[in-house]
């Protein structure tokens, strides 16, 4: 399994305010409101994406992995907190797939980006959340 990594990046926040909003898929989007728990699936081009939350640890990380019927990738996603003080709580997102070569050729640098990307825009997000 390919193992990445996306930049640390810093929320002003304490974990317990950030965690309740991760560990929430209906929160991904205003139009999944009260209608997910632990699992969704939704089309991305055409593509059919399943999830499901497949462990929780409160302040700390959440573990998504594909759920049947979804992707055709093996992998697990984490979204991990280190609280550093009571108004700094680092967030990192961490990426395992089972990839073949060429698709680790193909797709790995944009992997890294768009995590990269996916966390500087929670953080962003959080940050300015009230």
């Amino acid at each position: 399994m390919e193992k990445y990594e996306s930049k640390q990046q810093q929320i002003h926040h304490p974990a317990a305010l950030i965690f309740p909003i991760i560990s929430r898929l209906d929160l991904l989007s205003p139009a999944l409101k009260d209608k997910v728990e632990d699992s969704c699936s939704f089309k991305v081009k055409g593509f059919k994406v399943a999830l499901r939350i497949a462990e929780k640890i409160e302040n700390k990380h959440v573990k998504i992995v594909a759920d049947e019927g979804g992707v055709p990738i093996d992998f697990a996603f984490w979204i991990q907190l280190h609280q550093v003080d009571e108004r700094d709580t680092r967030v990192r997102m961490v990426l395992h797939a089972e990839l073949n070569m060429m698709m680790k050729m193909m797709i790995g640098g944009k992997i890294q980006s768009g995590l990269d990307q996916a966390v500087e825009g929670l953080a962003t997000a959080l940050n300015n959340f009230r």
